[in-house]
């Protein structure tokens, strides 16, 4: 084939084509072989080619791929529904089933303002969102983003819901504790809450760990649990984006576990099919869809592939292969070893400020000066050059910058399959170590670093 007609994400780039996977590895049609140390997209969270998955996809598509949620329900659909309700926390017990993680935010985002509607509070419709966070591509996910560089171009046709700060550790101010930093962080949501009128706000919306705007950034504790509380005070209804952060990722269940909070709704995605089919949900808790069935009986929300009996069935095989090999444990456990190695890579090379994550979410800042932790500006693409230098000797590595106000900032995230062991991390390390001393050495000669 000597011409493409694929809208692809870089127009004019030649792109390799991927031939096949298996458990951490990919392979192109040249014999190439990468280390899928993102999970793609944080998505293949249970590695590639898992056979017990491959049998639950063609078993369920030999009976009914597709059926349109209006007309039936389906065995995998109720399984799934049932499952998610086990592993929620509280009473988030309902599911409602889309195909993307946009979709799902989107779809907490119409029936956080439909619940207040139905409890004859019309005027509560607004959500309150964080700079700095990420939750979909699609116009009303988008809205609700504080990712700037992807804001950039639709600014006009948006809604203005980012409207706080996120909690950044690495940069609180000089001195601060952590408890005072999370407290001063949180509270911000209570002055924008004052400043709209609670009367007007809906919900806010929050990654537990921030995701692609920002790098696997930790909030410190003391943060989430001060948010219920004001959403509690202000009659807020708080939803937790685990598109990125769900289904074993960080070493829990889901990762606002970290902090023992539950809340009113939750989205998720990506390591909900890892990767074997498009598929997300908004789960949504006892309180709201009781409110909505008193009231109108119908969620005004869906999609054409909602709830296709073929998707449930795959997501439901890979919560089951969660479940069975014990992944949010190993998770946790190869976590801290996959931090500890990149800690050590931050001792020895200059270019890396900052390392954070929690379990298989990790996340690398480089810096142009390591005591001041000045950033590079986006214009020099250290974050760009990093990963290309680690896809050219066969590691993918997944790009998160411009979380500094959206115009600097240049950090990575690593989230290998929960299959990863030990050796395996080693090996991804040492790859990324000599990526990450390739630039390093290409700025020193550019006069770009000291």
């Amino acid at each position: 084939m000597t011409r493409s007609y694929v809208i692809k994400p870089e127009l004019g780039k030649t792109y390799p084509f991927i031939s096949r996977g298996k458990g951490i590895y990919l392979f192109d049609q040249e014999g190439k072989r990468y280390i899928d140390g993102c999970g793609g997209a944080v998505t293949a969270s249970i590695g590639h080619a898992v056979d017990e998955v491959a049998e639950a996809m063609y078993a369920q598509a030999k009976e009914v791929s597709f059926a349109y949620r209006s007309h039936f329900s389906s065995d995998a659909v109720e399984e799934l529904g049932a499952k998610l309700a086990e592993w929620a926390p509280g009473s988030l017990n309902w599911s409602f089933f889309v195909s993307s993680g946009s979709e799902a935010t989107e779809t907490a985002q119409k029936i956080a303002i439909q619940y207040w509607q139905e409890k004859g509070r019309p005027t509560k419709n607004r959500i309150i969102s964080r700079w700095m966070s990420y939750h979909g591509i699609t116009m009303g996910a988008l809205s609700m983003s504080g990712h700037v560089l992807r804001r950039k171009r639709f600014v006009p046709l948006l809604e203005d819901y980012p409207a706080i700060t996120g909690p950044y550790p690495y940069r609180r101010p000089e001195g601060m504790s952590m408890e005072d930093y999370a407290l001063q962080c949180a509270n911000e949501l209570e002055t924008a809450i004052k400043r709209v009128g609670s009367e007007q706000v809906a919900a806010f919306i929050a990654e537990p760990i921030i995701g692609a705007s920002g790098g696997a950034v930790v909030p410190p504790d003391g943060y989430f649990q001060r948010i219920r509380e004001i959403c509690d005070q202000y009659e807020v209804l708080f939803i937790a984006d685990e598109v990125m952060t769900g289904v074993g990722r960080t070493g829990k269940a889901f990762g606002i576990d970290h902090w023992g909070v539950v809340p009113d709704l939750m989205t998720l995605g990506k390591g909900m099919s890892a990767g074997y089919t498009p598929m997300a949900a908004t789960i949504v808790s006892d309180e709201i869809i009781e409110t909505i069935s008193k009231g109108s009986g119908l969620i005004m929300a869906g999609h054409t592939y909602s709830a296709n009996p073929q998707s449930a069935a795959v997501s439901l095989a890979v919560l089951k292969y969660v479940e069975k090999h014990q992944l949010i444990e190993k998770s946790a456990q190869q976590g801290a070893y996959l931090l500890s190695r990149m800690e050590q890579l931050a001792e020895e090379i200059p270019l890396i400020g900052d390392t954070r994550g929690l379990g298989l979410l990790c996340g690398m800042e480089f810096v142009k000066n390591k005591d001041t932790k000045e950033p590079f500006p986006l214009s020099a693409g250290v974050a760009s050059q990093v990963i290309a230098k680690a896809f050219e000797k066969g590691l993918l590595v997944y790009p998160a910058i411009g979380g500094l106000d959206g115009v600097a900032g240049d950090s990575i995230i690593l989230s290998p399959p929960l299959t990863i062991t030990t050796e395996e991390i080693d090996e991804l390390i040492h790859i990324l170590r000599d990526a990450i001393l390739a630039v390093q050495q290409e700025l020193q000669e550019k006069a770009l670093i000291g």
